[in-house]
């Protein structure tokens, strides 16, 4: 990368922190007043920065549509699908991707068990949100505000003897599952069904979706699926990477081709 870009592309994270004078600018460069004023007035023209009345810069109009037509073109599904077939050909167990709708969770994306014994579900059908591992994983990324509010408006049903009982057990599920980074569920949805999940996280860190692995329990014990947990772990963290177009993954990609 030529230097002039790396330091105009350096301005934006700086500016990103709030509006910044001339001066500011090029002392986080490292550079004089009139190479940052140069890169400054460059981003100006694409309207990337905006100069104030105050004569500080700030994030300009272009760079907001920019990263919003990205966000908005972003497709978890799409980015997430290589990896969940990956998945499922290691494990071979039923693979899910799903994603939080306001109060429902629902599955957007299935590979099929090998096995000819598998649990039962489908694309476009809510999630037993008190229950599933994968449900867990994306509501304990909501506020505690708003984990209090979902929660005491949620019934619970008895769907097995496993399954969560009322409000104050899943408040305290969902903030283990905040502390541990993934969920499970031995069958509290379904006796005979066990599940592991981890989530998949945005740019700003927020879970945008979840991977899991579910399989019968006289296919796989529940200390066999928890072996499983550091390849579901490894899957989310590789479908974020992807999602937010990490720069250091396609880099160290680029020197292993070399």
């Amino acid at each position: 990368m030529s230097q002039s870009v790396d330091r105009a592309l350096s301005i934006l994270p700086l500016l990103a922190q709030g509006p910044a004078g001339l001066g500011e600018v090029a002392d986080h460069l490292g550079v004089h007043k009139t190479t940052a004023m140069r890169l400054l007035r460059a981003l100006h023209e694409h309207s990337m920065v905006y100069r104030q009345p105050d004569q500080r810069y700030r994030l300009g109009a272009r760079f907001f549509s920019l990263a919003w037509s990205a966000a908005e073109s972003l497709d978890v599904r799409e980015i997430a699908r290589p990896h969940l077939v990956g998945l499922n050909e290691e494990c071979g167990h039923t693979v899910h991707l799903a994603v939080r709708e306001r109060s429902e969770v629902l599955y957007i994306d299935k590979i099929e068990s090998r096995d000819p014994v598998r649990m039962y579900s489908r694309i476009g059908l809510p999630v037993a949100i008190t229950v599933a591992a994968i449900a867990k994983v994306l509501l304990a990324d909501l506020s505690e505000t708003g984990r209090r509010e979902l929660a005491h408006k949620l019934d619970y049903p008895k769907y097995t003897a496993r399954s969560t009982p009322d409000a104050a057990t899943f408040l305290a599920e969902l903030e283990t599952v905040r502390e541990q980074g993934w969920a499970a569920d031995f069958g509290g949805h379904q006796e005979v069904v066990n599940c592991v999940a981890a989530p998949i996280r945005g740019v700003d860190g927020q879970v945008v979706a979840a991977v899991s692995v579910s399989a019968p329990n006289i296919v796989v014990t529940e200390g066999q699926l928890l072996a499983l947990l550091p390849l579901v772990l490894r899957t989310a963290e590789a479908i974020s990477r992807d999602y937010c177009g990490d720069a250091s993954v396609n880099e160290s990609e680029e020197k292993d081709s070399e």
